[in-house]
């Protein structure tokens, strides 16, 4: 868990979107970040402070003059002790405010003492948000270093459609742990494969695997929250992409070859963690195929090779291969990494419980090119992402 112990200094302003600033604290709060809500006076004229205080288990501030306890001037202690302020809705009014240093309630009070990265999350209508006086606001903002997550285009509370819906709070979640994760992979190219292809035989009958892309799409996510400009080419799944990825959905293996191909020389480093198939057949029928017979006999031929192919054009980039075997398994990524000129290959046994395919966990062996071989428990990808990224830096920090 990215955000957890993390101080969030949660401010809400007065706008209808502030009914999602809850959903906002119930992640964020799943996440075990410590988040302490502040509210404006236009705010509690949308929602309550109870519902805040329910899903946070914090006291839910409002009012400047009684923040004083003791010797502790909250308005001044509370943005000292956080990782990170966030406003959530962020309206016209508030970020004026901010833009022209006007301090009139605790909420604004409380940014004229923050330190640490401010994150606005503008939601309103949609001329409010194009109006030059808006946009020059923002502008003068992003100049002084505040932080923005773009508002959504869509259907709005007012009936108008347009930019100016408030992100969604798992977009802002993802956004608040970019801001605080380090940031190795700075100016870094990364190419992430993932998920399955689809090898089909006829219009609605195909040739697959059971992979999830839960791997693929953990690194993508941490090599992005770790600074990296990540491309993401994945086959079909049942997952998000991440936020903030350049994305390319594929089927078949001949689609993910030439996908991968065009993205390689643009990149520093290739983790290729899809499950490509090593076969296709050899014919597809152009309609569905009728049980004419009490068997069917298949012709398969072997697809083009994507690892090989990008190894020839290697240069100094970094290759890391997956090998999802059911024996074998250090032999086998041995002679793999070898076969396939890659820097560091990840194995895992797909037979064992809650390992591989579909699980949220993977337990695997990392083996480099200099022979180094690490034995990891069963984690969850999440945090073997990072781990595999750890070990791609340490790559880079020797080329």
């Amino acid at each position: 868990m990215k955000l957890e112990n993390k101080n969030i200094l949660l401010g809400v302003a007065g706008g209808i979107a502030a009914y999602k600033s809850l959903e906002l604290v119930r992640l964020l709060t799943k996440q075990n970040a410590v988040v302490n809500v502040v509210m404006t006076e236009h705010a509690e004229k949308f929602i309550g402070r109870m519902s805040f205080q329910a899903l946070s288990g914090n006291p839910v501030l409002a009012d400047t003059f009684d923040l004083v306890s003791g010797v502790e001037i909250k308005h001044i202690a509370l943005p000292d002790d956080a990782s990170i302020a966030v406003i959530a809705p962020a309206t016209a009014n508030i970020i004026g405010k901010i833009a022209h240093g006007i301090a009139d309630d605790l909420l604004t009070t409380m940014m004229l003492a923050m330190t640490k990265p401010v994150l606005l999350a503008p939601s309103m209508n949609v001329h409010m948000y194009d109006n030059r006086v808006v946009q020059d606001n923002i502008a003068r903002l992003r100049q002084l270093g505040y932080h923005f997550i773009e508002p959504n285009e869509g259907w709005l509370a007012c009936g108008y459609e347009g930019k100016g819906r408030l992100a969604e709070p798992d977009q802002i979640v993802d956004e608040i742990e970019l801001l605080l994760t380090r940031k190795d992979f700075q100016g870094k190219r990364v190419l992430v494969s993932a998920g399955p292809t689809r090898e089909y035989l006829d219009p609605i009958r195909f040739i697959s695997n059971p992979s999830s892309g839960k791997m693929g799409y953990a690194i993508a996510r941490a090599a992005r929250m770790r600074g990296a400009d990540v491309t993401l080419v994945s086959g079909k799944v049942n997952i998000k992409p991440p936020y903030g990825v350049h994305y390319v959905e594929v089927e078949s293996a001949h689609q993910m070859f030439e996908q991968v191909n065009a993205s390689f020389r643009k990149t520093d480093c290739i983790i290729m963690s899809s499950a490509v198939s090593d076969f296709t057949p050899s014919s597809t029928s152009p309609q569905k195929i009728k049980k004419t017979a009490d068997h069917l006999d298949i012709s398969l031929e072997r697809t083009r090779d994507i690892l090989s192919s990008v190894s020839k054009g290697k240069g100094d980039r970094i290759i890391v291969g997956f090998a999802a075997e059911t024996e074998n398994v250090e032999q086998y990524a041995r002679e793999k990494l070898r076969q396939k000129n890659m820097d560091m290959i990840v194995a895992n046994n797909v037979t064992e419980k809650n390992s591989g395919f579909e699980a949220d966990t993977n337990k695997v062996i990392i083996i480099g090119r200099d022979g180094t071989t690490e034995d990891f428990p069963l984690m969850r990808k999440t945090d073997l992402a990072d781990v595999i990224l750890d070990r791609i830096a340490s790559l880079f920090a020797r080329s």
